[in-house]
């Protein structure tokens, strides 16, 4: 049995027609109308009707960003789309002869990942997305972590630095503001104030108007010993974040996604050596491997389907 996934972005709305072993097999792409959410329900409800027309999809699975009850129905909050406490599940149910499951975007694609992609050989794996922000999945035992109340896995509010600085959500210092693609422009912007290995990053900057992630990125690829020390800076902060992680959940492996993973092992081994360096108990805990994430731009679209048609199996 093929299901749906769709992945509702602050920008995009993808779609996917996915196979059971998670193979893609069509898929969609529209922009979303953020300002109108009557607009996207719309959207996915054609998208889903396109895509599953003329094969045997039974369920549907919604990934999208922000708080999702513990049912997978209802969105608490979203912060780029004007959903407040919105029943999206029954709003979609009620148009399409379909079972539909919501899930927060970065849950779907961790779950993705541990079912077909750099985790499917574990059991217990943690997951950070490292773009914007820093979101996370966790699954641990097999099964994928939601909490008492469905919004688990923030692990972008994990808390790195009293009275630091502060984050959207309302606090400080959480590892969100400092291991996240905004925060690797911030750190590349001091590298490049204070000049010396800076360099090439005021000199992109200048010529630019200001920094931004591609010309950080490619400076990166280049081997600029500013934009590497400012990888490495972002990866320290992550490590750290990873080691209070493993206190907690001692996950087998972590895998990271996101924009800032396409640096590789640019990133991991500065996250490798922050973990160990802040590891309680080193020499005595087993240490988990570090991974980047393999699925890609696919990963929300197929945890999705997968969710949706593990959800359906359980009724």
């Amino acid at each position: 049995m093929h299901a749906i996934g769709i992945d509702i972005g602050g920008t995009k709305i993808a779609g996917a027609l996915v196979s059971e072993d998670g193979q893609i097999l069509a898929d969609a792409r529209v922009a979303t109308p953020a300002g109108d959410s009557e607009a996207i329900v719309d959207a996915v409800v054609a998208m889903i009707e396109t895509l599953a027309a003329g094969h045997d999809v039974r369920a549907a699975g919604v990934a999208a960003p922000g708080f999702i009850d513990v049912n997978q129905s209802t969105v608490y909050y979203t912060p780029n789309i004007s959903w407040r406490h919105e029943p999206l599940r029954e709003r979609l149910v009620s148009r399409l002869d379909l079972a539909v499951t919501i899930d927060n975007d970065a849950n779907a694609a961790g779950w993705a990942e541990f079912r077909f992609g750099a985790g499917r050989d574990t059991d217990d794996m943690t997951m950070l997305t490292i773009g914007t922000g820093v979101g996370g999945a966790i699954v641990t035992q097999g099964r994928l972590f939601r909490g008492g109340f469905g919004t688990a896995a923030e692990i972008g509010h994990l808390r790195v630095v009293p009275d630091g600085l502060p984050c959207g959500c309302g606090a400080r210092g959480c590892i969100e503001q400092y291991g996240s693609g905004r925060a690797l422009l911030r750190i590349a912007n001091g590298i490049a104030d204070v000049g010396g290995i800076g360099l090439g990053l005021a000199t992109v900057r200048a010529d630019a108007g200001e920094l931004t992630g591609d010309g950080v990125a490619a400076l990166i690829v280049e081997g600029d010993p500013g934009a590497l020390q400012a990888l490495r800076e972002l990866g320290g902060w992550l490590g750290q974040a990873c080691a209070s992680l493993s206190a907690v959940l001692d996950p087998q492996v972590f895998v990271f996604g996101g924009g800032v993973a396409i640096a590789g092992d640019l990133l991991l081994d500065p996250i490798r050596e922050a973990y160990l360096a802040h590891l309680p108990a080193r020499g005595f805990h087993p240490e988990p491997e570090f991974v980047i994430a393999e699925l890609v731009n696919n990963a929300g679209v197929v945890g999705a389907a997968d969710l949706a048609r593990l959800h359906l199996s359980t009724l």
